[in-house]
């Protein structure tokens, strides 16, 4: 299985703690010994805070298309999107595969494939996801019934669309 990002919301509070409390230190006059680590503590904070928020948009995003691009019926009908994902899905694995054995949320922010992979990555998924956007417009100007129903609710429609029975949860009595 591919590893995911959880339970990010306490890394998130205990980086931005860490930061304070450095902060807090390095007001203090008992620092100057130390006030160049204390620092270069802070930058690490400061850079692995921001690596991880785009992380955690990196990782929203492809777990919301994950589903519609490997397999199924609209990936077949979106054929350059579908191979746009792929391509960000392998460089995720190995994203995920190097942090899942660093282990250390730190020492995973300051791996220079983590750093330079992420803009790229979403900026392919946010062309993925606008592509699926206007796919689903399409097909509400077709059907117009679609209006009302939630682009979540439309791509589990569109994607289980060659079987009728699964249709029914959908329709109201």
């Amino acid at each position: 299985g591919i590893n995911i990002l959880a339970a990010y919301g306490a890394v998130v509070e205990e980086l931005e703690e860490s930061q304070m409390n450095v902060q807090t230190y390095l007001t203090q006059r008992q620092v100057a010994p130390f006030r160049e680590e204390a620092t270069e503590l802070l930058g690490k904070l400061s850079d692995s805070s921001d690596i991880l928020e785009q992380w955690i948009k990196v990782s929203m995003m492809w777990c919301s298309l994950e589903s519609v691009f490997t397999g199924g019926d609209i990936a077949k009908q979106m054929p350059m999107e579908a191979k746009k994902f792929a391509k960000v899905d392998k460089d995720w694995q190995k994203v995920m595969a190097k942090a899942f054995e660093t282990k250390l949320v730190i020492p995973a922010c300051e791996n220079e494939l983590l750093k330079t992979s992420l803009p790229t990555m979403y900026s392919e998924l946010e062309k993925c996801q606008k592509s699926l956007e206007g796919y689903l417009e399409a097909k509400r100007n077709k059907f117009p019934r679609f209006f009302f129903v939630s682009n979540p609710g439309l791509l589990m429609i569109l994607s289980q669309g060659s079987d009728p029975t699964t249709m029914n949860a959908h329709y109201e009595k």
